[in-house]
Parts: structure tokens; C-alpha cells; sequence
């Protein structure tokens, strides 16, 4: 099993071509708080991105930001310059379009592609959950593979063709995880305490591996940790480490996560939920869920559906 890849999956995180920003001297702009991750490729000049608390950050060509909690930030020219009152239709127009969204009025020294990343709010477990608030990568650290993609991005964006938007959104995606790759590789003991240490730690990398490929299985720690080769503590231990969770607490929240979706998804019965992440009757699981959750399986139903677009929720009843 491809771990990343299952997390990145039932996680439902997915890309979205944002606008590409061109900073005509003096400029500034303020994104205010988004429950999306943001992310900027600089493709020319320089950028100052602030982050309250934070000394502004530096971006050079070809560096690469990613923002996974969204929050409020201003990225400019230089401190001081004046950011333009925040017009939301305009910003999600550009946003939504991929058009170029030019700030200031001189002329033009920086070009900036954005994108943002949506994570499906109805599952815990998640790979963004935990990086820091501002993931930073140089140029010179990315690699051909990341410098290629944004190539390809940029190029899409300025001359769309038949098909164009389910390109970009492909590659934002694929962006995404070359990005996580780097950021594994270059920063390995931040990402120990995130969701990826479990891929820098080959004990959790096979420790997760089985409780993902088989929920339902009657799991205790004891038992995975023979399975392993170690002990009860050590593999607790480095459980809580990076996941901050022990062995048995992951894996119900790992369950919860697969049965929310199918709840809100389908219409199969709390029974066949129940049994197919690990749970010998709905009775055992609707306990378990709403310890979890806060809910009812039948209530998290009810009201996760409630939020569903029109057609989402008429696919749903069909």
C-alpha cells in the first residue's frame, strides 16, 4: 500500500488553481483567514510574505510557500507598501478563472502562480494536519520534478487549451505531493512530528501499513506490536511520538474516518459499516462513533448530508 497516497485519498485532498499574481511596483495584497491551504510558486523576481508574529519571509525565484492551515497573511513587494482594500468577487473570480490578478500600478516585477488545497472536513486524519504554518522550500532544494510541474502549470494557465482546467487541477495536485516529498527529505526532524514522520520511521511505516490495509481486523496493541517484533511500549512510544496518538486511539479515529464517509456517501446500513471496519455489531460502533464524533452515526448522517450541494446529495439518494 501506497500510504501517502490512501491519506491523501480518503483525506479528499484536492487542489484548485488559484490566480497568477503579477506585482507591478510598489504592491501588496491581504488574503484574510481560509479553511483551504494556500500555496505560491514565485516564477519571477522577489516577494515578501508576512505572517503576523513571524519576520516577513524573503521569496526568491523559483521558491515555492505552502500554507496549510490558510491563515491570514500579506505578500508584497517590500514592507510598508499599501495592500488595496480586499475585494472578495474579485479575488475568487481570479481565483476560480486562473485569470492573472495584477496588483499596483508600475510596473510589473513579480509573477506568482496560487493555488489552494480543500481537505474533506469530515475526516481527522490528515496529512496537513500538524506542519508548521508556513512550509518554505528554495529553489534549490526542489529538484527537477517540482521545477517541471510548475513549468507545465505556468504554461496551462497562460495559454489554456481544450481540457486545460482538469490539467491544471491535476498537476496542483501532483504538486502537492512532490512537495511533501521534498519537505520529508529536507526537514526530517519537523516532519517527525507531523503525519509524514510515519513515512521517515520504517517500524510505523509497517505498523500503519497493517492497520490500513486491514481495519477490521481485531487489532490491539499487543497484537501489532508482535506482528512487529517489538515491544508494547517502544511501539507506543512512537505512536504518540508522531501521530500523538497511541496505536488503539489511531486506529479508531482511522475507523471513524472510513465510516464517516460512508455515512454521509451511501446509503449502507450501520450494520455493514459496523462490520467492515472492525465492529461486531452497530451497536459496539455507534458507541465507539459518537465518542469519537460527538454523534450519532444516524445524526452525522443526517446533518454531514444536509451540507452536500444539490447534486452531490441527489447521487447520494441514487
Amino acid at each position: 500500500m501506497d500510504l501517502l497516497a490512501d491519506v491523501v485519498s480518503i483525506g479528499g485532498v484536492h487542489g484548485t488553481v488559484g490566480a497568477r499574481i503579477e506585482g507591478a511596483e510598489p504592491w501588496a495584497l491581504q488574503w484574510p483567514d481560509r479553511p483551504s491551504a494556500g500555496f505560491y510558486a514565485l516564477t519571477s523576481g522577489t516577494a515578501l510574505l508576512g505572517v503576523a508574529g513571524r519576520e516577513p519571509l524573503r521569496l526568491q525565484c523559483g521558491d515555492v510557500v505552502l500554507l496549510p492551515s490558510g491563515l491570514r497573511h500579506v505578500i508584497g513587494s517590500h514592507r510598508g507598501a499599501m495592500t488595496p482594500a480586499y475585494d472578495p468577487i474579485a479575488l475568487e473570480a481570479a481565483q476560480r478563472r486562473g485569470e492573472i490578478l495584477q496588483v499596483g500600478t508600475g510596473e510589473v516585477t513579480a509573477r506568482i502562480l496560487a493555488a489552494t488545497y480543500s481537505q474533506d472536513p469530515v475526516v481527522s486524519t490528515q496529512v496537513l494536519a500538524r506542519l508548521p504554518e508556513v512550509v518554505h522550500l528554495r529553489s534549490a532544494s526542489l529538484g527537477n520534478s517540482v521545477d517541471e510541474s510548475v513549468s507545465l502549470l505556468a504554461r496551462e494557465l497562460a495559454e489554456p487549451q481544450l481540457g486545460s482546467a482538469i490539467v491544471l487541477n491535476r498537476v496542483v495536485d501532483v504538486l502537492l505531493v512532490q512537495l511533501l516529498r521534498v519537505w520529508l527529505a529536507t526537514r526530517p526532524e519537523a516532519a517527525r512530528r507531523t503525519w509524514l514522520g510515519v513515512l521517515g520511521d520504517p517500524l510505523l511505516t509497517t505498523a500503519v501499513t497493517l492497520l490500513h490495509t486491514d481495519p477490521a481486523r481485531r487489532w490491539t496493541t499487543e497484537l501489532l506490536a508482535a506482528e512487529l517484533g517489538v515491544s508494547r511500549a517502544t511501539l507506543t512510544r512512537r505512536f504518540v511520538g508522531t501521530t500523538g496518538r497511541g496505536p488503539s486511539a489511531y486506529l479508531t479515529h482511522w475507523r471513524t474516518d472510513l465510516a464517516a464517509r460512508r455515512l454521509r456517501d451511501t446509503d449502507d446500513t450501520l450494520e455493514s459499516i459496523a462490520r467492515s471496519v472492525g465492529y461486531a455489531s452497530g451497536r459496539a460502533f455507534s458507541r465507539a462513533f459518537s465518542q469519537i464524533r460527538g454523534q450519532s452515526p444516524g445524526r452525522f448522517r443526517t446533518e454531514s448530508r444536509s451540507t452536500l450541494p444539490r447534486m452531490d446529495r441527489a447521487l447520494v439518494s441514487d
